[in-house]
């Protein structure tokens, strides 16, 4: 006689579908409706997210199935990010925990700090970096925790990200490493300089907010909307960039869809570098220190 009880992979298929027919935007941590079902299950059943494929014949008993439907019905009734719902997410095959006072991590930024940022740093180059904008903390807390020499200073002018950003940096053992810090852009660290200064400041044109799908409304907008061009914060970065970088240092920054306007701002006299990567994303820039100096100069005048 047939199990009652629909498998995991049943499920998934059906919740997808449901996913898909309901228009839901996929852009927080995933890019498809199977994937995100795949997601979801795996939180609420407690197991890993790249858990193993035999997992898919797994019958789902009525307590699994309830848990999961009520996840999978607030999502589709809230339009909320799965990270929020969840109270998690992963960068760099790291778990940070996240809610909606912080952007949902998933910057490709994530695939330059899983290489090391070769070739741009050698690894015994990199001894200082900064997160400017750190929001959650993933990102300074991504590149400090597979480099036991690096010290990382994650900044943030939201008082919630900056609670949220010290809970994941106590979560993940590196208080001692990862110091986090209020502070607009890089004003509260004038006298220091850093191998690395990153960044995935707020590039969102002020016109193309309402445009966004339904479940960026849940993120804070401070995160996301930056001025009439979206460089509102990235040109007073790369003012300041230049006191805070060593001889050696870079700057690498993600500006989105404010790309052309930092190129049409900068070009000819800057030559900025776009930096393609393999998991896909666009949008994210790489500046040596004479560039960041000739960009500041530009921007100065």
């Amino acid at each position: 006689m047939a199990s009652p009880n629909p498998t995991l992979e049943d499920w998934i298929r059906s919740s997808a579908s449901a996913m898909e027919e309901a228009g839901l935007c996929f852009g927080h941590g995933t890019d498809n409706a199977i994937d995100e079902a795949c997601w979801l299950a795996s939180s609420v059943l407690g197991w890993p997210p790249d858990f193993d494929a035999s997992r898919f014949t797994h019958e789902l008993d009525p307590l699994q199935q309830t848990a999961l439907h009520r996840v999978l019905e607030e999502r589709l009734r809230t339009r909320q990010p799965l990270a929020y719902l969840l109270g998690e997410a992963w960068l760099a095959g790291l778990s940070f925990e996240v809610n909606d006072q912080v952007l949902v991590p998933r910057s490709p930024l994530a695939e330059l700090i899983v290489n090391g940022f070769e070739p741009w740093l050698t690894p015994g180059q990199l001894r200082r970096a900064v997160d400017v904008g750190t929001g959650s903390g993933c990102l300074a807390i991504a590149l400090a925790h597979p480099h036991p020499d690096v010290e990382v200073d994650a900044l943030d002018i939201s008082a919630p990200a900056l609670a949220l950003a010290r809970r994941n940096v106590a979560r993940h053992g590196l208080t001692d490493r990862v110091s986090v810090l209020e502070s607009d852009l890089l004003s509260a660290v004038p006298s220091r300089r850093y191998d690395l200064i990153l960044s995935n400041p707020p590039y969102v044109p002020s016109a193309s907010m309402v445009d966004l799908p339904a479940e960026f409304a849940h993120e804070p907008r401070l995160g996301l909307e930056a001025g009439a061009d979206g460089l509102d914060l990235v040109r007073r970065l790369l003012v300041q960039a230049p006191e805070h970088l060593t001889e050696h240092g870079i700057l690498v920054c993600e500006v989105g869809e404010a790309a052309e306007a930092l190129q049409a701002l900068l070009a000819p006299q800057v030559e900025l570098i776009w930096l393609e990567f393999t998991h896909g994303g666009d949008g994210v820039f790489l500046l040596d220190f004479c560039a960041c100096q000739a960009a500041a100069d530009l921007l100065m005048v």
